[in-house]
């Protein structure tokens, strides 16, 4: 698989890339603070027992693999800390981790985030459109996992493009329940024997939500349980760089495969809807500097109330002075105003928002 390298410190970072072995000895040979984002699907410790049958008596092909299994709750609680305390290490300040999981292991695994340090923003219901039956009748059917979507320490200014995600859910905002199929049809993978190369492989759709929501382009995401590459194939469409962790060697060769055919969308494609906080900050004192409204102009709101530039930006209304949103505010006897929609000036007879000036000027700023 082709690689680019970054310095990070003392290090070399090995973007694109799928490490072989022990994933706590992988994070801990990475450099530190170089992650922005972790995706990690970890072993769930299903503790199943004995062998599952469907009705007509076929077995179901369960998760019963090597990995999967461990000695008690305090094994699997102890590898749990072992690698979280890993990952915080790798994040940087603003870093965030999302981690997935089932009743058999998530509460476990939260509590752990918790003690390390972590700040939780969401938990996250993936729900199933098509989950699998419960064979036995003897409990719900299980048709959901969860999801924990944590930044590395509370106030850190981690990455969430809220804009972007309402408008994946047709302008409305993105609730913490997701419906989504599991991975099935074509997009499930398949070994040299026809049956299914990985147990717990996770839909392109489910981590094409969280990287859109999360990152950005350029941004680096590492997965400590690569299995057969969702995280990489999804990362690499979406123009972000990833980084795998897989000590299974059958896996490794089909991740390989699998993200070598993915072709990375466009650079206009890239991009993801802002909202008005990610755009750059202009005061309204730039407009009068920049000529576009002059000192002693007249500004007018919809019931005909002027108010007079001043040569520092602000307005004077009769005996209210003070800046576009606080004379707004006192017009209206309301706490707040939001003066960019509030004032109007007049170009040939007809009032036009001011807000039309700030929009100039941040496409000058960005041209």
């Amino acid at each position: 698989m082709t690689t680019k390298t970054k310095n990070k410190g003392a290090g070399t970072l090995p973007l694109n890339s799928i490490l072989p072995g022990d994933c706590i000895e992988a994070m801990n040979a990475l450099p530190e603070a170089s992650i922005d984002l972790i995706f990690a699907d970890p072993p769930y410790n299903l503790q199943l027992k004995g062998n599952l049958h469907r009705p007509n008596n076929t077995m179901v092909d369960a998760v019963d693999d090597a990995w999967d299994q461990f000695d008690s709750f305090g094994a699997y609680d102890a590898f749990t800390r072992a690698w979280l305390k890993a990952a915080h290490r790798l994040l940087k300040p603003h870093g965030a981790i999302w981690v997935i999981g089932s009743y058999h292991n998530i509460f476990r695994v939260g509590a752990a985030l918790q003690d390390q340090g972590y700040w939780i923003l969401n938990d996250v219901v993936w729900r199933k459109s098509n989950p699998m039956p419960n064979f036995r009748g003897k409990r719900l059917t299980n048709a959901h996992e969860t999801m924990i979507w944590a930044s590395k320490a509370e106030g850190a200014k981690y990455t969430f493009n809220y804009e972007a995600l309402k408008a994946l859910n047709e302008g409305v905002q993105m609730r913490s329940d997701w419906v989504l199929p599991i991975c099935n049809g074509g997009e499930r993978l398949k070994d040299d024997k026809g049956e299914k190369a990985h147990p717990t492989q996770k839909p392109e759709a489910l981590l094409h939500r969280v990287l859109v929501a999360s990152t950005n382009p350029g941004d680096v995401i590492l997965d400590p349980f690569f299995g057969t590459g969702t995280t990489g194939a999804v990362a690499k469409k979406l123009g972000r760089d990833f980084i795998g962790i897989e000590r299974e060697a059958e896996y490794r060769k089909i991740a390989e495969a699998r993200i070598a055919k993915v072709r990375k969308f466009d650079k206009a494609s890239l991009e993801v809807s802002q909202g008005k906080r990610a755009e750059p900050r202009v005061p309204f004192g730039q407009l009068v500097e920049s000529g576009l409204l002059a000192p002693g102009e007249m500004l007018v709101n919809a019931r005909g109330q002027m108010a007079k530039v001043r040569a520092d930006g602000t307005l004077i209304a009769d005996d209210v002075k003070g800046s576009i949103h606080q004379v707004g505010a006192k017009l209206e006897g309301a706490p707040s105003c939001n003066g960019w929609t509030y004032w109007h000036f007049r170009r040939e007879g007809k009032p036009v928002s001011i807000d039309v000036l700030r929009q100039q000027i941040r496409a000058e700023m960005e041209g």
